[in-house]
């Protein structure tokens, strides 16, 4: 078996721990909504006690433990490392709301708002933002993976670097601008589509500019 086809394998059996540990957390959700909103999740948020609020920013911290993890035994580079972080990060979230469909017929659209996660602060937004992104973590993450096992070397420049710290900070800015909503139990303000959409151009430019990079020295150096 060469180096690419074990790293497929390896992002199979990736997906394959994504899909169980996010019906894993969909099972917490479950639990946690029949608590605190017993009929039904919905804006405004309520007030969780600050011991179960603890056990939960626990949780949510132990999560990104484990995925983090789970890309660190796939990849035997840094950068095939995050790409499997990138896919089983991708991979739990697209099938976590699989799940709370299947449990308990929620969402009832992509345009539902949730509440994302709680580090450091609250990040709301309607379930297609989260999807939408996680989508686009596996694809490039799973491309990564495959070329780096391949041994094209990815070498982002600095432009790719601006592309990828502006678009998490535009995305991370769409999630928690709303500060009352997250924290203060108010309804949430229109979510800025144009804020996700600038988001994953950015990343997309940014992962674009790096494979062409590492292409024009490949040419310029004649090497295959």
């Amino acid at each position: 078996m060469n180096p690419r086809e074990a790293m497929l394998r390896r992002l199979i059996w990736l997906a394959v721990f994504g899909a169980a540990f996010a019906m894993v957390e969909a099972s917490v959700v479950v639990y946690l909504r029949a608590l605190y909103y017993p009929v039904g999740f919905t804006f405004p948020l309520k007030e969780i006690p600050r011991p179960h609020l603890a056990v939960e920013l626990g949780r949510e911290a132990a999560t990104i433990v484990m995925l983090v993890a789970a890309g660190m035994i796939t990849g035997t580079t840094a950068w095939s490392k995050f790409a499997g972080f990138l896919v089983a990060f991708g991979v739990w979230d697209i099938l976590f709301y699989v799940w709370l469909k299947v449990l308990v017929d929620w969402p009832l659209s992509i345009v539902d708002w949730d509440i994302l996660f709680l580090l450091p602060a609250p990040w709301i937004g309607p379930v297609i933002a989260p999807v939408s992104i996680a989508m686009l973590m596996v694809v490039l993450g799973a491309d990564l993976a495959l070329r780096e096992s391949a041994g094209a070397a990815f070498r982002p420049g600095v432009d790719s670097w601006v592309c990828g710290v502006g678009g998490t900070a535009v995305l991370l800015f769409s999630f928690m601008r709303d500060t009352d909503a997250g924290l203060r139990g108010a309804m949430p303000e229109p979510y800025r589509f144009e804020l996700l959409v600038a988001g994953i151009v950015l990343y997309v430019v940014g992962y674009v500019l790096a494979r062409r990079r590492r292409w024009d020295r490949t040419l310029a150096t004649g090497k295959g």
